[in-house]
C-alpha cells in the first residue's frame, strides 16, 4: 500500500491549482482516493509531485512525508498534538 501524499497543510495556491503542502492538484487528490487507482499511478504522481516543488516546500514536503510513512502520522499532525 502506498500512503497519501496529504500532509495535513491543505492549502491550495490560487495561481497554481496546487496544494502548498503536498503540491497534488484537485484532480489528483481525487485520483488517489479511488479504489480503482493504481499503485504504478501513485508512484508516478509522486514523482510528479517531487518534481513540481522545490527549495523548502520539498524539504518540507519529504521530511513530513517521510515521517508519516514510518508513524503513520503527519509531522504537522504530530506537532498540533504536542502543543
Amino acid at each position: 500500500m502506498i500512503i497519501s501524499p496529504c500532509i495535513s497543510i491543505c492549502k491550495t495556491d490560487p495561481k497554481t491549482g496546487y496544494c502548498y503542502g503536498c503540491g497534488r492538484n484537485n484532480e489528483e487528490k481525487n485520483i488517489w482516493k479511488l479504489e480503482d487507482t493504481t499503485d504504478e499511478w501513485k508512484k508516478n504522481n509522486l514523482k510528479t509531485i517531487k518534481n513540481r516543488l522545490t527549495g523548502w516546500q520539498l524539504e518540507s514536503f519529504e521530511e513530513s512525508y517521510t515521517y508519516k510513512i514510518k508513524n503513520g502520522i503527519s509531522l504537522f499532525k504530530k506537532n498540533l498534538k504536542n502543543e
